[in-house]
């Protein structure tokens, strides 16, 4: 399996525009870069993944935290809990990415983990909207599944089961957006089975794996895709690296580390670029 901006596009639904279009290719970028060693190389675990990182990004609308300031986001000011210990670190470190990394812990904690895993980022804490830059944009909602969460270790625990209640938790906290969640989480799965969204797709699954065919996705329904999904395991989900020239970016941006990683997310944004030119 090849994940491609088609199947962003399809799991979004509806006119996707050249914004939406650029945080899709940022999240593709992403998982090319670091997908695999996350272990989201596999397809109920990216089904998972996708469903979480549509609702956040408002399904790829916003790759940032809409800033007001609301009165909430005001509070980010002086949160120890999120590290703001500077006057002025509540709107420097307001959420970036489709993940919306916030406050100065978490910034630091990205860029630590980025340079850990040899990739060698700018400086986050300095310049936090960096973080919205590729590849780093589509990298920190993985940061953020994979050691980012409040218990700092991998969600694909709970993936690897199906309980998207409990990725929900993990990641807003409570179950806010939990049916919006649950049916991108339906999407994602259909889309990733070779399914061809239209109506009564479920009542169509549901046919082919020996269900009541009522087209409501309920608990039993979820947990047929998501065996469906593991069957899939052996399949590769993550863009193939492809040989494209690439310019060099500026040494500013990184050290030779971080130059092949932008190298080959720009190759595998050509190489998307020129499938759907095909297509």
């Amino acid at each position: 399996m090849r994940l491609t901006f088609d199947h962003l596009a399809a799991i979004a639904g509806g006119t996707i525009d050249a914004g939406e279009r650029a945080n899709m290719m940022s999240i593709l970028a992403g998982l090319d870069t670091y997908g695999a060693q996350a272990g989201l190389d596999r397809a109920h675990r990216l089904a998972q993944y996708i469903a979480q990182i549509a609702h956040e990004s408002g399904r790829f609308r916003f790759d940032r935290e809409v800033w007001g300031p609301t009165a909430t986001q005001k509070r980010y000011e002086g949160r120890a809990d999120l590290g703001n210990i500077r006057p002025g670190d509540g709107s420097k470190y307001r959420g970036y990415t489709p993940g919306q990394i916030t406050g100065r812990h978490n910034t630091t904690a990205y860029r630590d983990w980025c340079g850990e895993s040899g990739l060698n980022p700018p400086d986050f804490v300095e310049q936090p909207a960096l973080m919205n830059t590729d590849p780093w944009e589509g990298l920190g909602p993985i940061w953020y599944w994979d050691v980012g969460n409040p218990e700092g270790r991998s969600l694909n625990r709970y993936a690897d089961t199906g309980n998207i209640d409990m990725i929900t938790l993990r990641i807003n906290g409570g179950t806010n957006g939990l049916a919006d969640r649950l049916d991108l989480y339906i999407r994602s799965a259909l889309v990733l089975l070779g399914y061809d969204l239209r109506p009564r797709v479920v009542a169509q699954f549901q046919q082919a794996h020996g269900l009541t065919a009522d087209d409501i996705a309920g608990p039993v329904t979820r947990m047929a895709l998501h065996r469906a999904l593991v069957a899939l395991a052996d399949e590769v989900t993550e863009v193939p690296p492809v040989s494209v020239p690439a310019p060099a970016p500026a040494q500013s941006a990184g050290g030779p580390d971080v130059r092949a990683a932008i190298a080959k997310m720009r190759a595998a944004i050509a190489d998307l670029e020129r499938s759907q030119t095909a297509a």
